[in-house]
């Protein structure tokens, strides 16, 4: 029974033994006098049950027959696995005309083990513990904030992270997260500190390739063919919480680093750069932990500096058509005509874009001279007419057409078309008799030449 039924047999009980009278039970149970003493009589019959809802433990008369549920959940089995009940609930009643409210569909599909609510669909992150060694994996990331709060444009700030000790190994403000934004960052991290064994990311493009199935391409960016190249691993995280030392890292920065800049009063990303150093020191100094093993696996760099700069540059591969040229950046590139190009024809090139703006062309590692050839350019005729000369014969031109015969006109109404009558005729004539003085004093010059 309910708790309010049971409150009514207490009740009730104390009447019975004449503890409390009718009056004072009706005003207690919320009830009228006269439905109490009906309760009484029922109770004093046939006891406690009688309290009880006469429909309890029957079935209901708008229940719905087993056999509807059982095919209701045999359509969403085969055909609408993976459909939450309100979507699925209306593709049965549009698709198999069999009406159900989403609410008994659910409880139909939790009793079938199809659907689970949102609380056991609830995941929970396992906290990572650290790496045991400084430099065995560095996380890193991008946080676009103001940071100069309403004293400068909105920019970002490249963060590296070091997991085993929280330390912060590079920070950069740049424009945006593009791939030469963290070739310029990643520099200055290899300058300082070396190779670490791997970096740790997010699942942003310029880490990872969006379309995985595409044919085109070797299946990574340029900042993982950079890393490939230094023989530094690169690892994608799937969610934020797994990379949670950088992202509490940036929190932190948004509030301290924020504050530090307008104290220092910069408000440009020249000078916030300069600032960084000496902020980088005394943040580690308070918030660095001490590794569990005292190894540092950063290795040395050991490599040519034109080789750097090349593993910097945005390479790519380009095929050479029959006219010894290829498309880049929507530009047209001419080889130019020698010995080894004449066989290029059908192959592949290298291309190098670096971060100053030059382009180089490589078969081999040897660079080939190019042209660019500009779509846009309309060359109106071989030779093209100077000036004075120009003039000379415009003048000629119209002096041609000023000495040619008239047109003869037709007789009717064309020739009296423009011809207005009435009280204006005079200021016509006037009009007409001005504008042949005028073309005549026009052809004068030209005749005297």
């Amino acid at each position: 029974m309910s708790e309010r039924k049971l409150n009514r047999i207490e009740v009730l009980s104390q009447v019975t033994q004449g503890r409390m009278t009718a009056v004072t039970a009706a005003n207690v149970l919320g009830l009228s006098r006269r439905q109490v003493h009906r309760l009484l009589k029922d109770f004093q019959t046939d006891g406690p049950a009688a309290i009880r809802h006469k429909a309890r433990g029957r079935r209901s008369n708008n229940r719905i027959d087993p056999a509807v549920s059982e095919f209701a959940v045999t359509l969403v089995r085969e055909n609408y696995i993976d459909f939450g009940p309100t979507f699925a609930a209306e593709k049965l009643a549009e698709d198999h005309g069999l009406k159900v409210s989403r609410e008994t569909l659910r409880k139909w599909m939790q009793d079938a083990g199809i659907w689970l609510s949102r609380k056991q669909r609830r995941t929970f992150h396992q906290p990572r513990l650290r790496r045991e060694c400084f430099g065995e994996l560095i996380q890193i990331d991008g946080s676009d904030h103001h940071w100069f709060e309403d004293r400068g444009p909105r920019c970002t700030l490249l963060v590296f992270i070091d997991d085993a000790t929280s330390t912060l190994m590079q920070l950069r403000f740049v424009t945006s997260e593009s791939t030469f934004s963290y070739f310029e960052a990643l520099d200055l991290y290899l300058a300082a500190h070396g190779r670490p064994v791997a970096f740790y990311s997010d699942k942003q493009t310029v880490f990872r390739v969006a379309n995985q199935s595409a044919k085109s391409g070797h299946g990574m960016t340029q900042f993982g063919r950079a890393l490939n190249a230094l023989n530094v691993e690169i690892l994608c995280a799937n969610s934020s919480q797994a990379k949670g030392r950088v992202e509490r890292a940036n929190r932190t920065l948004q509030d301290r680093l924020v504050k530090e800049l307008r104290l220092a009063g910069i408000s440009d990303m020249d000078a916030a750069n300069a600032f960084l150093p000496s902020f980088t020191e005394s943040y580690n100094a308070k918030f660095a932990k001490v590794p569990r093993r005292a190894d540092n696996l950063h290795r040395p760099m050991n490599i040519e500096p034109d080789r750097l700069r090349d593993v910097f540059a945005l390479q790519d591969e380009r095929l050479v058509g029959a006219q010894l040229a290829f498309s880049y950046e929507r530009q047209r590139i001419i080889l130019a005509e020698n010995e080894m190009t004449r066989g290029l024809p059908g192959k592949y090139v290298d291309t190098f874009a670096f971060p100053d703006g030059r382009f180089e062309v490589r078969w081999k590692g040897v660079s080939i001279p190019y042209s660019i050839f500009d779509k846009d350019q309309r060359v109106t005729h071989a030779a093209i007419t100077k000036n004075k000369h120009l003039s000379a014969v415009l003048e000629h031109i119209k002096a041609e057409q000023d000495k040619a015969a008239p047109k003869k006109r037709r007789a009717g109404k064309q020739a009296t078309r423009y011809q207005p009558t009435g009280k204006r005729n005079n200021g016509w004539n006037s009009k007409l008799a001005k504008r042949a003085k005028e073309k005549a004093e026009a052809a004068t010059p030209h005749a005297a030449e």
